[in-house]
């Protein structure tokens, strides 16, 4: 009953409607994918992106989504997001946010990146994250239950990093100085003596950081848990008891005491092999581990929560709706998930919708005929 009652005081402040709009009006994109030179509208509140297989809907979202973070949702490499056969592409897009209007411009060319806010170059891009936010969910978003450790560590970092610019730093610091030992590491196999003053420099870095990454993630995870489980049981309708495990090396000691105490296996392996770049989180329903044992309805319901609570968790700590990116979910959805996901988002704790799907009268069966929609036909 106590637990019952903290989930649902966490679950009901972080579910509270805001006034503070984030909305994106206009975009624009010169040898982005597979658009030349392209201007698109988006005047309602929730707009479909329709048409053929291979006609660039979801590069068009992700263009969306490259404005919110200056990277694509779906390639680590920037050449990818080029035209074929060119060296370079450039989104604009104008936002409301609050009571400003706003235009964000991100250019690359040659391999180098540029962000500008009002025609202003950002000297750093992180002072760009957190301000424009968006929550894309897309169909290879599977990994995070079914995949390695590293797509779950990605997805936490991505949150914490809009809503704690130290949080960023520090991860960013983490992941520069643990290159640096890693490298280190590697050089002794050639050396006859060594010299431990760089090892210590390294080990006190990352120890620092480390301990403040750690207690960041323990603390998500206790605001996040309840979201989590409300959504989950929204979507789902069931009545399973959810679990998540946050398995980090510094639950059981410091980072500092790790580093210390397995030098001699870094050594012998040439890597780091302790730390919190080895954090993993494990999800469960029933006590059954959701990766091995859940259904595939159990996971697409989980899988929903999950980005639904980010949403919830990004509203509330930073102040703003952000925009939801849906790239072709209605597809994937049976009728009672797609009725209870979409008894969610229509409600006023949800601002900006854009979606994809190759068949709009689809779309606005689901959202009924009071639904203000627009549409982009490609």
């Amino acid at each position: 009953m106590f637990y019952s009652k903290i989930l649902f005081t966490f679950a009901a402040y972080y579910l509270q409607p805001l006034t503070n709009d984030l909305r994106l009006n206009k975009i624009q994109l010169i040898q982005y994918r597979n658009y030349s030179s392209s201007v698109f509208e988006f005047s309602a509140p929730v707009t479909c992106i329709t048409g053929p297989n291979g006609s660039g809907k979801t590069n068009l979202l992700d263009a969306v989504y490259y404005l919110c973070y200056t990277k694509s949702y779906f390639s680590a490499y920037q050449q990818n997001s080029v035209q074929m056969g060119l060296d370079g592409f450039r989104v604009t897009g104008k936002f409301v946010h609050g009571d400003e209007l706003e235009t964000i411009s991100c250019k690359w060319k040659a391999a180098k990146k540029e962000v500008f806010k009002n025609e202003v170059a950002y000297e750093k891009f992180t002072d760009h994250i957190g301000r424009y936010s968006a929550v894309m969910i897309a169909p290879d978003d599977t990994e995070l239950i079914n995949g390695g450790s590293e797509p779950r560590r990605r997805w936490v970092d991505s949150i914490l990093g809009q809503v704690d610019k130290e949080y960023l730093e520090r991860l960013m610091q983490y992941q520069r100085i643990l290159l640096q030992r890693n490298a280190w590491l590697k050089m002794q196999a050639f050396k006859a003596n060594t010299d431990y003053s760089e090892l210590d420099f390294y080990n006190a870095r990352l120890s620092a950081d480390a301990a403040y990454i750690y207690q960041k993630r323990v603390q998500f995870l206790i605001a996040f848990l309840p979201l989590l489980n409300e959504f989950y049981h929204r979507l789902s309708g069931g009545a399973e008891t959810l679990e998540v495990t946050y398995n980090s090396d510094l639950s059981q000691k410091s980072m500092a005491d790790w580093l210390q105490q397995g030098l001699e296996h870094d050594l012998r392996m040439q890597r780091t092999l302790r730390g919190i770049h080895k954090d993993d989180w494990e999800f469960a329903l029933n006590g059954m581990m959701l990766k091995q044992f859940g259904s595939q309805g159990q996971k697409k319901s989980f899988l929903f929560a999950l980005k639904l609570g980010q949403y919830a968790y990004l509203s509330k700590v930073l102040g703003h709706l952000p925009i939801l990116l849906l790239d072709d979910i209605f597809e994937k959805l049976d009728q009672n998930r797609m009725e209870a996901l979409l008894s969610i988002i229509r409600g006023d704790a949800f601002g900006q919708v854009i979606l994809t799907d190759t068949h709009p009268e689809r779309i606005k069966q689901a959202f009924g005929p009071e639904a203000e929609i627009g549409f982009i036909h490609l």
